[in-house]
């Protein structure tokens, strides 16, 4: 028996998932939704949580697929759904704190410490600890590779404010690696 793939071409899929077609709706959400639930936990935990947030995700992309304009990737648009709706939970969870001070001399001439030898799970635990407005913005600008003006618009902070919480951020977390990296040598 010879399987048939229907609507292998992603733009006919598109138009046809816009037409309320079920089966091109769910062959798009199979295709990317392993992607899209990274990109939510990146933001979000437990995973649970994260697979909620996804979920509301794709009914967003669903009931506004037609305003996608088919300039730029389709997972490019999903994404940055996907993106807002984390933002928009955490907002409601709990709004965002966010401090403007910033001590440029603390950050001036900083060691990177490498975290090649952390697992990445220990890493990722390590990024889930972080306060929600130190993580979004270091997610925006190291997972997600946005600039500080465009995480700006997004959260609607300065962009000095982005710089501050990413250096905050990286800060808190290299302190977290070299607690890890030293229980591990003191084992």
């Amino acid at each position: 028996m010879k399987v048939i793939q229907l609507y292998t071409n992603e733009k006919k899929l598109i138009e046809k998932a816009t037409q309320g077609d079920r089966k091109a709706q769910r062959r798009l959400y199979d295709k990317h939704a392993g992607k899209m639930l990274s990109v939510c936990r990146q933001y979000i935990s437990p995973i649970e949580t994260a697979e909620e947030i996804m979920l509301n995700g794709f009914f967003k992309v669903f009931t506004k697929l037609e305003t996608f304009n088919h300039e730029g990737s389709f997972e490019g648009w999903v994404r940055r759904i996907m993106i807002r709706e984390c933002l928009n939970f955490l907002r409601k969870k709990d709004p965002f704190k966010w401090s403007s001070e910033i001590d440029e001399g603390k950050f001036e001439d900083e060691p990177e410490e490498e975290a090649e030898d952390v697992p990445l799970d220990q890493i990722q635990q390590c990024i889930d600890q972080l306060p929600d407005g130190y993580k979004s913005v270091f997610v925006m600008y190291v997972i997600d590779g946005l600039k500080h003006h465009e995480i700006a618009t997004m959260l609607g902070i300065s962009e000095n404010t982005s710089k501050s919480q990413f250096r905050k951020a990286r800060l808190l977390l290299q302190e977290e690696i070299n607690e890890i990296k030293k229980k591990r040598y003191e084992a």
